[in-house]
């Protein structure tokens, strides 16, 4: 499906103008605070702070975002009550560099009314200030005490989601691999979207054609794939680690049932693909979904938008069931274990 051409000159002209992020990404970070100022609040969602501590004594923030039913009638007045059926646990994307729980504010409100799911989305410590493996073992932590219960006194322990977006999506995926390997709890279900799974995103040397299909023009370019995961990366060696790089992982066996969504012109869309192939492959139950017409980052796009629209009704169908239907043009493509 060809992407709108205005847009498309846009998105290559702000690409090919977009600084080296190893020098940027304080720039984009207070770029990042301000725009997260601007955001107003919905009163159909109550936000709260919350905290974690971490192995180290880190009291690390979380922030919790609870839909709320508000029902107003002239017999009783205004009745305001948590409509929430289980609970998402959100690392949000950046880079392991960029992201925050403020600058995903908006997008985690909209998550919870649009899913009734209370969302619970992690700060944690990030690159290059915090490099590998703060990042998923803060996630780790937050995971293992939500499941242990621990974290909050009312959640349901057997109705917990792991979602993540871009570099999200791969600690998801790298606290599902955590908590196999550990054995101290096993997430149920995770929801990736367009994940970073693999190491290698030079466009010579890459396996995968997105790469070098979608890493000049389309806002997210392989150069800062390549720049984030150095920033990342404590050493070189680090890129061969499956908690680097999920996709390495010898075996992906005993994972939670998974949901895939890539973007068609995002640069990560294939590795994220041959992901959710690898662990259909090791016997897991998974969905993958390639959502045409979009762009990497889209999830931070206003909730009207028709990309956002269609990738809230994918995940609906595949956590309640709901009814999934295409209309004459296609929004996304079915890729595995779809209806």
């Amino acid at each position: 499906m060809p992407i709108n051409k205005a847009i498309l000159a846009a998105f290559k002209a702000a690409s090919r103008i977009k600084p080296d992020i190893r020098k940027s990404y304080e720039a984009q970070r207070v770029a990042e605070e301000v725009s997260a100022r601007l955001m107003i609040p919905d009163p159909r969602c109550r936000i709260d702070e919350a905290k974690a501590t971490m192995p180290d004594g880190f009291e690390l923030p979380l922030r919790v975002f609870t839909p709320l039913d508000i029902d107003f009638s002239l017999a009783s007045g205004l009745k305001v009550t948590e409509d929430s059926r289980g609970t998402i646990l959100f690392f949000h994307g950046g880079g392991w560099v960029n992201g925050s729980v403020d600058f995903y504010t908006d997008a985690c409100t909209t998550m919870a009314i649009k899913l009734e799911r209370r969302v619970v989305s992690v700060d944690y410590r990030r690159a290059p200030e915090h490099r590998f493996p703060q990042a998923p073992e803060d996630c780790y932590e937050v995971a293992r005490q939500l499941h242990a219960g621990t974290l909050l006194s009312d959640v349901d322990t057997g109705n917990i989601v792991l979602f993540g977006d871009s570099a999200g999506g791969n600690l998801a995926a790298v606290v599902s691999l955590m908590a196999r390997d550990r054995g101290e709890f096993l997430p149920r279900t995770q929801m990736l979207l367009y994940p970073a799974t693999y190491n290698d995103h030079n466009p010579t040397t890459s396996l995968f054609d997105s790469v070098r299909e979608n890493g000049e023009d389309y806002l997210l370019t392989a150069r800062d794939i390549m720049g984030y995961m150095e920033l990342y990366a404590s050493s070189s060696e680090d890129l061969h680690k499956p908690y680097f790089a999920p996709l390495i992982a010898p075996s992906l066996a005993e994972q939670p049932r998974t949901l895939v969504i890539t973007a068609e012109y995002c640069p990560l869309r294939d590795e994220g693909e041959v992901f959710a192939q690898r662990l259909a492959d090791d016997g897991g139950c998974v969905a993958c979904y390639r959502v045409l017409d979009a762009v990497h980052g889209y999830l931070l796009y206003p909730s009207v938008f028709n990309i956002v629209k269609d990738t809230y009704r994918i995940i609906k169908h595949f956590l309640d069931g709901d009814e999934l239907e295409q209309g004459d043009e296609p929004a996304w493509l079915g890729l595995l274990g779809t209806d």
